[in-house]
C-alpha cells in the first residue's frame, strides 16, 4: 500500500473539476484589522519577549507547569460507543453530500468539515484537550473488528516517522486551499469517503494506535494541538482516567522531542494556515500579476497557489531550523541541533492556534449559523431534527462598528496572547536543554525573534486588503 494514494485521489478530483464554488470557511465579512491594532500588537510582542528573556525567575515556569487541580475519574468504556456514533454521523453527512442540496451553505457536509471540524474542533482541542480521540470515526469500527478477530500487535515501522501524516496533510491542505471546488458537496463526499477508507485500511495493516499516532493526519494534528489544552486525562486505577486542570501548555513540560518528520509535519500545518491568509491578499495577487479587483477564481490560480503553499512551508521550515541552529551555537556551540529543534517546535503551536482563531473567527460566527440550520435538514426534505431548520441566519452579526470593534479586540488579543504563551513555552522547554538560565536565554533569542516576526506577520495578514 503506497502512502501517496490519497493525494492521487485529490489530483483525480482536480482533473474532473468543473465550476468553482465559494469556500465555506472563508470569512463572511472582510474586517481589516486597523493599523493601530497591528502596530500596538507588534510592540507588545517585542516588549513581552524581552521581559520574559530578561527577568523571568528561574524554575518559575516549571513549578507552574507541574501544578494540577484534580477533578474526577472517568471510565473509557464509552469511548467506542461515542466513536461509533461519530462514524454513523459521518456516514449521514457523506450521504447528504451526494443526495442533499448542492448549495455549500445549505448542505451540512461542507459546513461540518470546513467550519465545525477544521475551525471549531481545532479551537476546542487547543482549549480543552484531545476530544478528537473520543469522537474520531475510526476508533469504534476498529474496536469492533479487534473484538471479533482479537487484538494484534502491529506497528508502523519507526523509521517511517511522521512522513505518512505529512503526505496526507499536504493533500488535505491542497484540497482545502487550492482545489477549485472544495465545497462542492458531492466532490467533498467522495474525498471524505476515500480518506476514511484509506486510513481504515492502513489501520488494519499497521494497527489503530500506531497509525493514529503517526499516519492519519487529523489525529496527529489534533493530538499536537491538544497539548495546549487546560484539561489533562491521566491514567488512574484500573481502566479509568483522572481528569485534572492545568495551565495552558503545561502538558508540554514533559513532551518528547519530535523527529525531523514530526517537526516538518507541524511546520507544514502552521504554513498552510498562514498561506490561507496570504493567498487572498492584494500583495500576493499583485506579486503574481493578478488584478485583485478582477479576481479570476481559484481555477486560474492552481499552479501559483501550489507553488505558494510549498514555498511558505519551505521558508517557515528554513527560518525555524536556522533560528534553532543559531540559538544552540550561541548557547553552547555543541551539536544538539536536531534534538533541540524537535523539542522547541512545540513552542510555535500557540501562535498558530491564535492565528487560526483570528483568521477564521468571522467564518465560525457566520457559517456556524448555517451549519445549525443545515444539520436539522441534511437532505433538504423539510425536516427539522434539532429545531434549528428555520432559524434565521444573521450574517450581519459581524457587521457594524460595535461588532467590528469586539472582533478586532478578540483577533488582536488572541494573537498577542498566543505569542506570550509561545515565548513562555519556549523558555520552559529551553530549560530542559540547557543547565543554566543564561544558556537557555541565549538559545531562545533567535527563536524569539522568529516568533515576533511570525506574530507581526499574522497581524499584518489581518490588516491588509484581501480578495477572492
Amino acid at each position: 500500500m503506497k502512502f501517496p494514494a490519497l493525494p492521487l485521489a485529490f489530483a483525480l478530483l482536480a482533473v474532473s473539476a468543473g465550476e468553482a464554488l465559494a469556500h465555506a470557511s472563508d470569512r463572511g465579512h472582510v474586517l481589516l484589522l486597523p493599523t493601530g491594532y497591528y502596530l500596538t500588537g507588534g510592540a507588545i510582542a517585542v516588549a513581552v519577549s524581552f521581559l520574559v528573556l530578561a527577568v523571568l525567575p528561574d524554575n518559575l515556569l516549571g513549578r507552574l507547569a507541574a501544578q494540577r487541580i484534580p477533578l474526577f475519574r472517568i471510565g473509557t468504556g464509552a469511548r467506542a460507543a461515542v466513536s461509533l456514533a461519530s462514524f454513523l454521523f459521518l456516514a449521514v453527512l457523506v450521504a447528504a453530500g451526494f443526495l442533499g442540496s448542492r448549495d455549500p451553505l445549505s448542505n451540512p457536509l461542507p459546513l461540518t468539515v470546513w467550519t465545525l471540524l477544521w475551525v471549531g474542533l481545532t479551537l476546542m482541542q487547543g482549549l480543552f484537550g484531545n476530544l478528537w480521540a473520543w469522537i474520531n470515526p475510526w476508533h469504534g469500527p476498529m474496536w469492533l473488528i479487534e473484538r471479533a478477530a482479537g487484538a494484534q500487535n502491529r506497528e508502523l515501522p519507526a523509521a517511517i516517522g511522521y512522513w505518512p501524516a505529512g503526505v496526507l496533510f499536504f493533500g488535505f491542505a491542497w484540497f482545502e486551499l487550492i482545489y477549485p471546488a472544495p465545497d462542492d458537496p458531492a466532490r467533498l463526499a467522495w474525498a471524505v469517503a476515500l480518506y476514511w477508507l484509506f486510513n481504515f485500511l492502513c489501520m488494519l495493516v499497521f494497527g489503530y494506535e500506531s497509525w493514529s499516532r503517526r499516519g492519519e493526519c487529523l489525529s496527529v494534528f489534533f493530538g499536537m494541538i491538544a497539548r495546549l489544552g487546560i484539561v489533562e486525562l491521566a491514567p488512574a486505577a484500573g481502566s479509568s482516567r483522572r481528569l485534572s486542570l492545568c495551565w495552558p501548555g503545561a502538558k508540554l513540560q514533559k513532551a518528547a522531542p519530535l523527529p525531523l518528520s514530526g517537526v516538518l509535519f507541524l511546520l507544514l500545518a502552521l504554513a498552510s494556515v498562514s498561506f490561507d491568509g496570504l493567498s487572498k491578499t492584494f500583495f500576493w495577487l499583485g506579486t503574481n500579476g493578478i488584478n485583485p479587483l478582477e479576481f479570476p477564481g481559484r481555477s486560474a490560480l492552481i499552479g501559483i497557489n501550489t507553488t505558494g503553499l510549498l514555498s511558505t512551508f519551505v521558508v517557515l521550515s528554513a527560518a525555524f531550523l536556522l533560528s534553532v541552529y543559531v540559538g544552540e551555537r550561541l548557547a553552547s556551540g555543541r551539536g544538539k541541533f536536531l534534538a533541540s529543534a524537535g523539542l522547541l517546535v512545540w513552542s510555535i503551536v500557540p501562535i498558530a492556534l491564535a492565528y487560526h482563531f483570528s483568521h477564521y473567527l468571522t467564518a465560525l460566527v457566520v457559517n456556524g449559523q448555517y451549519a445549525l440550520v443545515a444539520l436539522s435538514d441534511p437532505f433538504s426534505l423539510g425536516w427539522n431534527l434539532f429545531g434549528t431548520a428555520y432559524m434565521p441566519v444573521a450574517p450581519g452579526v459581524v457587521a457594524g462598528a460595535g461588532s467590528a470593534r469586539v472582533l478586532w479586540n478578540l483577533q488582536a488579543g488572541a494573537i498577542i496572547a498566543g505569542h506570550v504563551l509561545a515565548v513562555l513555552i519556549a523558555h520552559l522547554l529551553a530549560a530542559r536543554l540547557h543547565p543554566s538560565s543564561r544558556q537557555a536565554a541565549l538559545s531562545q533569542a533567535p527563536l524569539t525573534l522568529l516568533m515576533v516576526i511570525y506574530t507581526v506577520f499574522g497581524l499584518w495578514l489581518l490588516s491588509t486588503p484581501t480578495a477572492g
